[in-house]
């Protein structure tokens, strides 16, 4: 036997891929992103990649997943039912921006951003996705402040969108946070303008 047999390939690892598939769909957005860059950057052929994963499309819905458990904003805690929302959106709305720009190259929100692809097959699947939070948003507030629910749950998600179209635009850390903070007082004083006021 040829002692220089050929060495086997080490089998792929799908999850790493993902992972792989994750950065660079994070960085670059849906759109920008080639089925050649994927493979190239999980150094296996076409075939291979459809194998695993079925489509472009499909991995980035597997990609967005594994951002949503390893990045989810703790809604249960920031949103919970006996915190009053002149404290809770506005600790939301810091906790996302600091989420979004503390990375200097995967900035902003992976699954906000993924719903302005071109491709309505990713945009759907992000849109699908990103509707839980907006829900859950929506559930707290009409449990707290049903009388202006709607206005608000609108404010704080075309908010958090901004946040992370600003994040991925560029805009550093302490001014996003700035931003949300602006944003927060603003809720607050709302909130407060909102409140019946009582007869002396």
């Amino acid at each position: 036997m040829n002692a220089k047999t050929r060495q086997r390939r080490p089998a792929f690892d799908r999850e790493a891929g993902v992972a792989i598939a994750q950065a660079l769909f994070h960085e670059r957005g849906y759109d920008a992103v080639s089925l050649a860059d994927l493979t190239n950057a999980m150094d296996i052929k076409p075939p291979s990649f459809y194998a695993a994963y079925g489509s472009k499309a499909e991995l980035f819905e597997r990609a967005m997943l594994r951002y949503a458990q390893e990045n989810a904003l703790p809604l249960d805690e920031l949103l919970a039912p006996d915190r009053p929302p002149a404290e809770a959106l506005p600790a939301l709305l810091l906790a996302a921006a600091e989420q979004y720009g503390r990375d200097s190259v995967l900035r902003g929100c992976m699954i906000t951003e993924g719903m302005r692809a071109d491709d309505p097959a990713a945009r759907q699947m992000a849109e699908s996705l990103a509707s839980g939070g907006l829900q859950a948003i929506r559930a707290y507030l009409d449990q707290v402040h049903p009388q202006g629910a709607q206005a608000l749950a609108d404010y704080v998600s075309v908010t958090l969108r901004g946040l992370s179209a600003s994040a991925c635009n560029g805009m550093p850390y302490e001014c996003l946070t700035q931003v949300a903070r602006t944003a927060g007082r603003f809720i607050a004083r709302e909130l407060e303008a909102d409140e019946p006021t009582v007869a002396s």
